[in-house]
C-alpha cells in the first residue's frame, strides 16, 4: 500500500508526459487530461482513507531504510493537503477549456499543469530536505512555463520578476540545505530532528533556522517580502492564477510549519516570536494592498497576504489550538483562493474589464455571479459559520490563551478590512442600475459553464465550515501530532 504514496506523484508526471504527445489533438487531449486528474483524485482518496484508518504511510525507496534512504511521509497532514490540491486542481482543469485561448492550450498548458501538481505533492509527502527543494524545484518550472503563456508587455514583465525573485529564494535554499547537512551529517527530517534535539538547537543551528524561515517566508509572501507577489498572480490566464493562488504560496506555508514543528522548536522564544510580529504586519500590509487598487484581480491576489498573516500566526503562538486553527484556515483558504482567482477571471470575461469603476450592474444580467461572488466574500471574511470563521476563531482563542494581544487585535482589524476590500466589488461591480446593451449570448453561455467548478469549490468551503464538528477532531488531531515531534521521528526511524 506504501507504493500508492509514490503514485500520487508519478502518475501526474505520466499525464504530463502524455499530454504533451497528444499536444496538438485539442479535441483529445482536453477529455483525457481531465480523466487522468479525476482517476489521480481517486487514487488520493484512497490513500487518504488508508491514512485515516491506519495511521502514518511511510515508503522507503530503492530498499534503503530511513534515514540512509530518501522517504515519503504520508501523514494525516500531508495526505490532506495533497487531496486538497487535487480537488482544487480537478475544478480548474474542468475550467480551463473554456477558459484558454487555443495559444495558450498549444503551448503545452496540460503538461505544465500536471508537472505543477506532481511537483506541489511531492513537497508534501518528502521526509527528506533535500527533496523539498528538488520539489520545490519541479513545481517552480512548471509555474514557469504557466506563467509565460500568453502575450503583453506587462506579462513578459512580471515573469521575469517571478522568475529572478524564485532563483534567488532557490539558490539561498539549497546553501541552506548545505549548511543544515555539514552541521548534522542528515537531510532527513526525521533524523535531523532527532540531532537537533540532541545539542538543543544551540549556537549556528538558530541561524540557519532563521534562513531557512527567510527562503519559505519569500515563498510564502510574509511581510516585508510579499512585495513580489500580487501582479505575478493576475497576469495570466485566470486558471493560472487560481492554481498559483491557491497553491504555491501554501507549499511555503506548508515548509514553515513542518520545519518549525518538527526541527526548530528548541529557540520557540526567537524564531516564533519573530514570527507572530511578522504575522501582525503581513495581515496589515496585505489587506492596505487590497484596499489600494480597483483592479478585482488585484485585490484577490492581495488578499492572499493577509491569509498568509493568519497562517504564520498560529505556527508563531505554537499551541496545540493555533496549529489547529492554521491548518483549518490552510485547508479552508486553499478551497477559497482558487474559487475566488477562478470567479473574477469570469466576472472580468463577462464585464469585459477587471477594473471595478467601469462595471455596474452585473447583478441583472448574472445574478448567480454575484450571489457567488457575495458567499464567497463571506467565506474569504471570516463570517460564521462558513470555513474561514472556524480557523479564525482557533486563531483567535490560541492567541488570546497566550495572551498574544497584539496580533489578534492586527487578525480583527484586518478580518474587517478584507471584507470591505472583497464587498466593493459586489456593491459597485453588481450593485446599481441595468445596463442598456444586452450580454452577448455567447458569453452569457460560456459564464455559465466555467461557474460550475467554482460553485464545488463555494460548497466544499460552505461544508467544512457547516460541517466543523465532523471534521475538527482530524484537525486537532494533526495538531496534537506537530505539538510532540517524536510523533513524526517515530514512524519514519524504526529503532
Amino acid at each position: 500500500m506504501s507504493n500508492l504514496l509514490a503514485l500520487t506523484i508519478i502518475w501526474p508526471l505520466i499525464a504530463g508526459i502524455l499530454a504533451a504527445f497528444l499536444n496538438n489533438k485539442k479535441r483529445l487531449v482536453r477529455p483525457i487530461s481531465q480523466l487522468f486528474m479525476v482517476i489521480n483524485l481517486v487514487l488520493v482518496s484512497v490513500v487518504l482513507y488508508l491514512v485515516y484508518n491506519n495511521g502514518t504511510i511511510v515508503l522507503e525507496t530503492g530498499s534503503y531504510e530511513a534515514p540512509f534512504g530518501i522517504v515519503l511521509v504520508g501523514d494525516l497532514l500531508a495526505i490532506t493537503l495533497v487531496m486538497t490540491t487535487n480537488i482544487v486542481a480537478t475544478t480548474c482543469i474542468f475550467y480551463a477549456p473554456k477558459s484558454l485561448s487555443e495559444q495558450q492550450e498549444s503551448f503545452y498548458f496540460y503538461s505544465f499543469f500536471f508537472m505543477l501538481i506532481s511537483g506541489v505533492s511531492g513537497a508534501f509527502l518528502t521526509g527528506d530536505i533535500f527533496n523539498l527543494f528538488v520539489f520545490f524545484e519541479v513545481l517552480l518550472m512548471a509555474s514557469y512555463g504557466l506563467i509565460v503563456l500568453g502575450n503583453g508587455k506587462a506579462q513578459l514583465r512580471e515573469s521575469l520578476k517571478y522568475v529572478l525573485i524564485n532563483l534567488f529564494s532557490s539558490m539561498l535554499f539549497v546553501t541552506t540545505i548545505a549548511f543544515l547537512y555539514s552541521v548534522v551529517g542528515s537531510v532527513n527530517m526525521a533524523q535531523v530532528s532527532q540531532r537537533v534535539q540532541e545539542v538543543e538547537q544551540q549556537g549556528v543551528l538558530t541561524t540557519i533556522a532563521i534562513l531557512f524561515f527567510f527562503v519559505f517566508a519569500t515563498k510564502a509572501a510574509v511581510f516585508p517580502l510579499y512585495y513580489w507577489l500580487p501582479r505575478p498572480y493576475i497576469v495570466p490566464n485566470p486558471v493560472v492564477s487560481a492554481l498559483f493562488g491557491a497553491l504555491l504560496t501554501k507549499v511555503g506555508i506548508y515548509s514553515i510549519l513542518r520545519i518549525f514543528t518538527l526541527i526548530f522548536v528548541g529557540e520557540v522564544d526567537i524564531t516564533h516570536t519573530i514570527f507572530i510580529y511578522l504575522a501582525a504586519f503581513t495581515m496589515i500590509f496585505g489587506v492596505i494592498g487590497a484596499l489600494s487598487t480597483h483592479n478585482i484581480k488585484l485585490i484577490v491576489a492581495y488578499n492572499i497576504i493577509p491569509a498568509v498573516g493568519f497562517m504564520i500566526m498560529g505556527i508563531g503562538i505554537f499551541t496545540e489550538t493555533s496549529l489547529s486553527g492554521t491548518i483549518y484556515y490552510l485547508i479552508n483558504d486553499m478551497v477559497i483562493k482558487g474559487a475566488l482567482f477562478l470567479l473574477v477571471g469570469v466576472i472580468a470575461y463577462v464585464a469585459g474589464t477587471s477594473d471595478l469603476r467601469k462595471m455596474n450592474g452585473l447583478i441583472h444580467h448574472y445574478p448567480a455571479l454575484g450571489w457567488i461572488l457575495f458567499v464567497s466574500t463571506l467565506v474569504l471574511a471570516g463570517i460564521p459559520p462558513f470555513s474561514g470563521f472556524i480557523g479564525k476563531l482557533l486563531l483567535i482563542q490560541g492567541g488570546l490563551a497566550n495572551e498574544e494581544i497584539m496580533v489578534v487585535i492586527a487578525s480583527l482589524i484586518s478580518s474587517l478590512l478584507i471584507l470591505f476590500s472583497m464587498i466593493r466589488i459586489f456593491i459597485r461591480g453588481f450593485w446599481g442600475e441595468k445596463t442598456d446593451a444586452p450580454p452577448h449570448p455567447e458569453r452569457k453561455i460560456n459564464a455559465r459553464r466555467m461557474t460550475w467548478p467554482i460553485v464545488v469549490l463555494l460548497s466544499i468551503t460552505i461544508v467544512l465550515g457547516v460541517g466543523a464538528e465532523f471534521f475538527y477532531p482530524s484537525i486537532e488531531q494533526m495538531g496534537e501530532y506537530l505539538m510532540d515531534p517524536q510523533n513524526y521521528i517515530d514512524s519514519v526511524i524504526k529503532e
